[in-house]
């Protein structure tokens, strides 16, 4: 019987701010605007374009490795919740 892969996180939410829907999130890989992305933790689970994206309060269309970049979200999500690409 074949494995299945599961695939690999490339970020971690680290905070988030409720009122305007924005999450602090620690990637461990670049990624570009436009990618769509996969949020999932244990009660949270949706899919969405990487959209509006900053680090220290300037407006960035990629994330570096190792930073932490706030970015808007549709759905409120929890410190922990990791973030996957979606191919």
């Amino acid at each position: 019987m074949p494995s299945i892969k599961k695939p690999a996180s490339i970020g971690r939410v680290t905070h988030f701010f409720s009122k305007i829907k924005v999450a602090i999130i620690k990637f461990k890989k670049p990624i570009k605007t436009g990618v769509k992305i996969h949020i999932l933790g244990a009660t949270t689970d949706f899919k969405m374009p990487v959209g509006s994206m900053e680090y220290d309060h300037e407006k960035i269309s990629i994330a570096k490795k190792g930073k932490e970049v706030g970015m808007r979200v549709k759905y409120r999500v929890r410190e922990g919740d990791e973030i996957f690409e979606v191919k």
